[in-house]
């Protein structure tokens, strides 16, 4: 069948038609990799290709085809339909739409991977074009005809009105927004007609589970079915009645949950219009309960009902917390599920745990209650009737999280499902404490404690689990337990040093008491637990890797919130930390991990009088400074030499200890003694990124912390920077410079050495970034210098926008807008914005006449660079940046702003976007600029972002016209 001409009126060789054929047979079964991938590449290369809209129809048609070439050819024909309809003449459309036509009758008995795909294309071509295209009755019309014409082939036609409706929201088809949603109106027309197609197709008993999966995909509409006329609709009832079939019941539990979800949507009516349906349904889907707990019935059965029920429940939450007894049968149905031992089923019920919660426990839900009284009246009385129910649930989730008997012999991969469990079970645990309270559930969850414990007469017949995973529980509500309580708590914590060292079982132990530290200071005889706490953190940090971890992050836990009681033990603490960051007293704790320890430290010291926590801080660096002051010792060469990671586990503690103790005099006078040190390995390790990253964020910190104290060291500190970053090019020196920016660019005497420093900088970083593939080779530098650009903005814009770098930077800045790296993009987009919104700023009015001096002649360039990111120069995940950024621009030149806008979108031809999308464009963006909410921007913006890049072809026309690279900015004088 000839289904287009080409140029010349050739038609594609019957050779090309054969290459196809023995590449498809490489590709399947040649036995060199090589070939395969060759294969692969060349049939990938010959999709995006003209020709290969009339091989794959010709070699469909071919009766010699195999499954393979159909298979190919289905899904080439399906792909060219959906992404590249536009690369047809308009007369196309018609020996398409009948060959595709041809094919379904063809294959109303063929494969059926290949009979969905031509389903596919011909529904993609339905959302090409109009309705009239089709005979003027739409595609649903001409679907209804050729039922009546050709009755055998209706396995095909019910595939093509089952995917119909899917299309509407494939946004992988290359259509114009206004064509998207006409189509959609199209069909919501067409809902009766298919609807009657269906109902008499009900007639044929083979046919009915395509039928009901076809009635499914309908309802996704959500619009245009009445639910009155639903509650007594042939399709209706017979999904109902097919819910017990054995053959039936997937297809019809597929279509009862759509319309649970379209009852429960507010497209398709309130809900008093919605009840006539919910009234059917209901009582269908409860009697099916009992089928829970049959146990000659299929897993995938059950898991089908119990989907029915989450379904429900997600549905009509609203309705069911207001605590009617009709509503409570529903949710004892869902304790059913949430009771399965297969935690598949029982989990699909936590997400009704939760949005139940919130309504019982948000006050937005009670507000039409009126005053106070009778709000706090109606909650009580729906948490009261939900507590039974919330009681349950604590029971049938928290024995999930216990580890297997085999666990040593999980795989990775079941590991990993495992703590995903554990992490799903600890949020419905948050839930239940939620609506119970923290106390309520706590007790639930000790009775279990207190079970497993006095199962453990001795470490040798101690069953573990139930102990661990009770604690588990425990640690998972902590922050709902008052950190007054005195009933319960206490004897948890009693309990703890009773427990064997088990190591999984021990670092549960460790994470619980870390996640009850502020309990632990509150207490009353707190300061008399904590020496037993202690004790078992260092058996923790001797036993294993996991339980040392859990750990030190309990030590921090206890010091940052029991610091205060913890003043007098600072001896014994540093004993445990000496034997931690030194390695001494097998302890397993890794150097990550005893960040946390540095941390616990500080945090105590922080709380001493300045005397005392000046020589703590001293103490503290010692046994960090000792090794880095070793190889300095062994001069440069030992320090060139020696790995980076053996440098930067010391540096990283350093900068912990700068963070963390927040004594600014004690920190200052530690790092200017400490600076020689520092010095040393600036000038001996310029050119290791990792090292002077780690150097650069101890400084960061140092900084902070110290803030104007540590001016003495902060010069020499910024000559060193200054001096190497034009040999070495390190991104972090010009991190740590944007943060002296922070905290010196407002004084007044810093001025002039800031205003060196950023010149220095900026002016070596513009001739490393003078083209967009500098740009993408070290996106590091550029995210750091716009950074530090934004920062000056902020903080020193009477420094940084008068000199004479700022318009080499924002010319920089046009240049590496369209870099793929995301944080380098953001940083420049974000500097831009500031540059635009600075009339905003203190400094605004000042500085406004420089600023615009340096935009406006480029405006017209800067504009359609951004509108050519809009537009596919950028990945879309970038268009909420880039939207912000035009906008900013548009408000703060208004008019002129506008004009550059129309002046870039016209570049774009017409084929690619419309005078109506144009148009809609401007007007969010005018309106926008007048002071309208940009959200109002946003679906314009998307609008015309996916016009633009709705296929390759498109997106190169209109990257074509913008010429985003291309710039042409006019000299500023």
């Amino acid at each position: 069948m000839a289904l287009l001409a080409q140029p010349g009126d050739r038609m594609p060789s019957m050779e090309l038609q054969e290459t196809v054929k023995k590449a498809l047979h490489a590709l399947y079964h040649h036995p060199d990799d090589a070939i395969r991938m060759q294969a692969d590449r060349w049939l990938q290369n010959f999709q995006r290709t003209f020709d290969a809209w009339q091989v794959a129809d010709d070699l469909l048609h071919d009766p010699n085809s195999n499954l393979e070439t159909l298979i190919f050819c289905s899904q080439t024909l399906r792909s060219k339909v959906q992404r590249d309809f536009e690369e047809l003449p308009s007369e196309a459309f018609r020996p398409l739409c009948d060959s595709l036509n041809a094919l379904l009758k063809k294959l109303h008995k063929g494969p059926p991977k290949v009979r969905t795909q031509i389903s596919i294309a011909v529904a993609a071509l339905a959302v090409h074009v109009p309705t009239e295209d089709w005979g003027g009755g739409g595609i649903v019309n001409w679907i209804r005809d050729e039922l009546n014409s050709y009755p055998e082939c209706i396995p095909s036609f019910l595939e093509l009105l089952t995917v119909l409706p899917e299309e509407v929201f494939n946004y992988k088809i290359a259509a114009h927004a206004e064509r998207r949603r006409q189509f959609e109106k199209e069909l919501i027309s067409s809902v009766e007609v298919a609807l009657n197609i269906l109902t008499a197709c009900l007639s044929f008993i083979e046919i009915k589970e395509q039928v009901l999966e076809a009635f499914a995909s309908w309802l996704q509409l959500r619009h245009g079915i009445p639910a009155s006329m639903l509650a007594s609709h042939p399709l209706v009832l017979t999904a109902l009645s097919s819910l017990k079939s054995e053959v039936l019941s997937e297809a019809a539990t597929n279509v009862i949950s759509e319309l649970i979800q379209y009852t429960a949507a507010g497209s398709s009516g309130n809900l008093s219009a919605q009840l006539p349906l919910i009234q059917v349904l209901v009582p269908q889907v409860m009697s099916l309960k009992w089928q829970l707990s049959d146990s000659s019935k299929d897993e995938e059965d059950v898991k089908a009902i119990a989907r029915l029920f989450a379904d429900m429940g997600d549905s009509y939450v609203e309705l069911i917390a207001n605590g009617s007894d009709e509503s409570m049968l529903i949710v004892q149905a869902l304790v059913d599920v949430a009771s399965h031992l297969e935690y598949n089923i029982a989990s699909m019920t936590f997400n009704f745990w939760h949005n139940l919660q919130v309504n019982l426990t948000e006050r937005g839900s009670y507000l039409s209650y009126g005053n106070e009284a009778s709000i706090e009246a109606e909650r009580n009385r729906r948490l009261h009737i939900f507590r039974p129910s919330y009681e349950s649930l604590v029971s049938l989730v928290s024995f999930r999280v216990q580890y297997a008997q085999d666990y040593q012999d999980l795989s990775r991969e079941d590991l990993k499902d495992f703590k995903q469990t554990r992490y799903a079970v600890a949020d419905v645990l948050s839930d239940t404490a939620s609506v119970l309270g923290g106390e309520t559930t706590l007790k639930i969850l000790y009775m279990k404690l207190v079970e497993a414990v006095g199962n453990c007469r001795n470490d040798e017949t101690c069953e573990w689990r139930l102990a661990e995973a009770a604690l588990y529980c425990i640690r998972a509500i902590s922050r709902y337990v008052s950190v007054v309580e005195a009933e319960i708590m206490p004897q948890v914590m009693a309990l703890l040093p009773k427990l064997p060292h088990q190591p999984q079982l021990l670092q549960t132990v460790c994470l619980t008491i870390g996640a009850y530290s502020k309990w632990l200071d509150a207490a009353p005889n707190g300061i008399l637990v904590l020496p037993s706490v202690i004790e078992i953190l260092m058996h923790g940090l001797s036993t294993s890797e996991d339980s040392a971890a859990a750990a030190s992050l309990a030590f921090r836990n206890i010091c940052d919130d029991c610091r205060k009681k913890l003043c007098g033990s600072l001896d014994g603490l540093f004993h445990i930390y000496h034997r931690a960051v030194c390695g001494e007293g097998g302890y397993k704790v890794s150097p990550e991990d005893t960040l946390n320890l540095v941390e616990a430290l500080s945090m105590v010291i922080t709380e001493l009088p300045l005397d005392h926590a000046k020589n703590a801080l001293e103490a503290l660096c010692l046994p960090v400074v000792t090794p880095l002051q070793e190889v300095i010792i062994q001069g440069p060469g030992a320090l060139r030499q020696i790995l980076a990671r053996d440098l930067t586990i010391h540096i990283d503690r350093l900068g912990n200890i700068f963070r963390y103790v927040n004594r600014p005099e004690a920190v200052a006078d530690a790092i200017q003694r400490l600076w020689p040190i520092f010095k040393a390995i600036f000038d001996n390790r310029p050119w290791d990124m990792r090292t002077m990253e780690a150097l650069c964020r101890a400084c960061k910190y140092a900084l902070r912390t110290s803030g104007r104290f540590m001016g003495i060291t902060i010069g020499a500190m910024l000559e060193e920077i200054q001096g190497l970053y034009q040999l070495h090019h390190q991104p972090c020196f010009l991190y740590l410079s944007s943060e002296v920016i922070k905290i010196f660019g407002s004084d007044p005497s810093c001025a002039s050495y800031l205003k060196s420093l950023v010149e220095a900088l900026f002016s070596h970083t513009t001739h490393l970034l003078m083209k967009i593939q500098d740009f993408t080779a070290r996106p590091d530098i550029a995210d750091d210098c716009f950074l530090l650009a934004s920062r000056c903005i902020r903080y020193c814009p009477h420094i940084f926008v008068p000199s004479d770098i700022f318009p080499s930077l924002v010319d920089c800045s046009l240049i590496g807008i369209t870099v793929q790296h995301r944080e380098a993009c953001s940083s420049i987009l974000t500097f831009l914005s500031d540059i635009f919104n600075l009339s905003n700023s203190s400094w605004g009015a000042d500085l406004q006449s420089i600023r615009d001096t340096v935009v406006l002649p480029r405006g017209a360039s800067l504009t359609r660079i951004l509108i050519a990111s809009l537009t596919g120069a950028l990945p879309s995940s970038r268009l909420e940046a880039v939207t912000y950024a035009s906008l900013a621009l548009t408000r703060t030149y208004g008019t002129k702003a506008l004009e550059w806008a129309k002046e870039s979108v016209s570049l774009i031809p017409m084929t690619a976007v419309t005078q109506v999308e144009r148009s809609r464009f401007f007007q969010a963006l005018s309106e926008a600029a007048a002071g309208a909410d940009i959200n109002a921007l946003i679906v314009p913006v998307e609008e015309l972002s996916d016009v633009c890049r709705r296929n390759r072809t498109v997106q190169e026309i209109v990257q074509g016209a913008l010429r985003p690279l291309e710039l042409n900015l006019t000299p500023v004088p």
